[in-house]
């Protein structure tokens, strides 16, 4: 078998770490009882001591003992980056409950889906998204919804202003909507006196989180506080940057395992400070890190090409930067060259560095060096995670340099998907050195040193602003409306986002494609199709293009969309 080779030139990081069998909770107590007045967390001007975010973490755990929920139950958390978010989390873990993160801007027939599939019997969500809640929520087992609010985490001063700016344009809730409110839920927390803290290890399941799965069908991929806590650990030695009382911005959201498991759990894990942003764009970015001067920062392609683009970061000093790390896409050669040319006229000591992972790890599992890289190398596997590279659909090895199918071996890998053995049984499986490998669906090399470089995915996935959008699901909501005789949605090259989406349409026969008929499909996919993932473009035809065994030929649709873009630029 190849195993990554290690050598005393990649810096500090060690080739093995000791994992301690305790819960993710119990990772972030052991740092609250070293670090005490430390600041967990800054939100639009609020923060939290490590004391004060134990304290409001036993408090909701009490919350959630007082309306009924048990070890092992499933509590659905559909927030943006605030403070009730991480609260509810690990107040979650502290009980032996799990927590199912989805996306706040999920359609509400994926709401449904995801309180389904996971067998939640609570959820918290914002006062924003409780039309879609209670749209849907008679068609699950979901018995208690607790509502928040952005302004239940601020000062008076705030929350004056985030009414005048945000707070006035939500609806407002039927008085007598079968909810809890959070200051109601918490101070009925208050009047529980039994005992709430359960005894829970590190191989104990505690996290769902949401992926394609090899297939394109959205799995929830089952995961242990080993894995997070692995997670953490693995991430401060490898980025060997993270110093207690440094902070990062934490623009990932939590829903999803870059930002939960690097932007909020192996950060407080350490002692630092996560600056929570509940929005953001692009556009902003220069601002935050002007404003913020954060030490470390984390996030997609897209987004180190939004900041060097940005007029609002020009003149900014980022000498405060000590690590600056991209995942969830590739990082193309010629775009790290130009943001490490950035830092460098900006003041900052550090380069970006790149990682590699799926959501089936967590998220990252391979991380460029801090003392040294290749040119094109998403880096060298985490302490105690090896690499292999197969021919895909099989379990034999290529050589060093030759492409194939990426399957990685560590202590982040999933329990498997929630209710789908068959699935978790081609992802899992057991090679003949007898261990457990994950089958990632993407292709990559190792070359002698073993640094990895990635190709391309498998998968039939695109990748839209760092979002994994998987065309299937989208064709089977376009397939739905009444007036639709099939669809195929496909992956158009976009400069910003990496890709966008456009959906080809065959209407039914004796259906023409009018305006009144156009719009209701669009009316129809916004409200099952999440924001992120809507089509910028529906093109009608009579017909689309099918393999010799008449499946369509979305690569024929991809192919001329290339040329039709190469057309344009050639006429610019």
């Amino acid at each position: 078998m190849i195993k990554t080779p290690w050598y005393e030139h990649y810096g500090h990081v060690p080739k093995h770490l000791e994992y301690p069998d305790i819960t993710m909770f119990e990772m972030i107590e052991r740092t609250a009882i070293e670090y005490p007045d430390y600041i967990a967390y800054e939100f639009m001007g609020t923060t939290a001591t490590y004391t004060q975010l134990l304290d409001e973490i036993h408090e909701c755990a009490r919350g959630l003992k007082s309306i009924g929920i048990k070890e092992g139950d499933r509590v659905t958390i559909c927030l943006p980056n605030i403070p009730q978010a991480v609260i509810t989390f690990y107040a979650i873990n502290l009980i032996g409950a799990l927590s199912n993160m989805i996306h706040p801007l999920s359609s509400e027939g994926e709401i449904e889906f995801y309180l389904n599939d996971s067998h939640s019997i609570a959820a918290i969500t914002l006062d924003a998204f409780y039309d879609k809640f209670a749209k849907i929520r008679n068609n699950t087992s979901l018995k208690y919804l607790i509502i928040t609010s952005i302004k239940d985490k601020l000062g008076l001063a705030k929350i004056a202003g985030y009414y005048l700016a945000k707070g006035r344009k939500v609806k407002s809730i039927p008085s007598d909507a079968p909810i809890l409110r959070w200051k109601e839920f918490l101070e009925r927390g208050k009047k529980y006196s039994l005992d709430y803290r359960a005894i829970n290890h590190g191989g104990d399941p505690a996290v769902i989180l949401y992926s394609g799965g090899t297939t394109g069908l959205t799995k929830g991929i089952l995961l242990t506080n080993l894995n997070f806590n692995a997670l953490a650990m693995q991430t401060n030695a490898m980025g060997d940057c993270l110093v207690p009382g440094h902070s990062m911005l934490a623009i990932m959201p939590v829903f999803h395992g870059f930002g939960l498991g690097i932007g909020i759990h192996t950060i407080l894990a350490y002692g630092c400070k996560c600056i929570l942003i509940p929005t953001f764009n692009a556009q902003t970015f220069g601002i935050l890190l002007k404003k913020k001067q954060p030490n470390y920062i984390a996030g997609v392609p897209t987004l180190y090409e939004a900041l060097i683009r940005s007029e609002k970061i020009r003149g900014v000093n980022l000498s405060c930067l000590e690590g600056v790390f991209s995942g969830g896409d590739s990082l193309s050669i010629e775009l790290k060259k130009k943001v490490d040319r950035f830092l460098i006229e900006h003041g900052a000591t550090v380069q970006i560095r790149e990682g590699y992972g799926t959501t089936e790890c967590v998220t990252a599992s391979c991380l460029t060096p801090k003392y040294i890289a290749r040119e094109g190398s998403i880096g060298l596997p985490f302490p105690d995670t090896y690499y292999k590279i197969v021919k895909p659909n099989t379990q034999e090895e290529v050589p060093f340099g030759e492409v194939g199918e990426i399957c990685i071996n560590g202590p982040t890998v999933m329990v498997g998907y929630v209710g789908n053995p068959k699935e978790t049984a081609h992802v899992l499986q057991i090679h003949p050195d007898g261990n457990t490998w994950l089958h990632t669906g993407d292709l990559g090399s190792m070359d002698e040193e073993g640094f990895i470089y990635f190709k391309q995915r498998l998968k039939r996935m695109i990748i839209s602003s760092g979002y994994s959008i998987y065309p299937s699901q989208l064709e089977n909501i376009i397939d739905a409306h009444e007036a639709v005789l099939m669809s195929t949605v496909i992956g158009v090259d976009d400069p910003y986002k990496i890709q966008k989406i456009k959906a080809f349409i065959v209407l039914k026969p004796n259906i023409s494609p009018t305006n009144q008929v156009k719009e209701s499909i669009k009316i129809h996919c916004e409200k099952n199709i999440a924001k992120y993932a809507m089509p910028y473009e529906f093109e009608y035809r009579e017909s689309l293009p099918k393999t010799l065994v008449g499946k369509v030929a979305y690569t024929i649709l991809e192919a001329e969309e290339r040329e039709k873009e190469a057309k344009i630029k050639g006429n610019e």
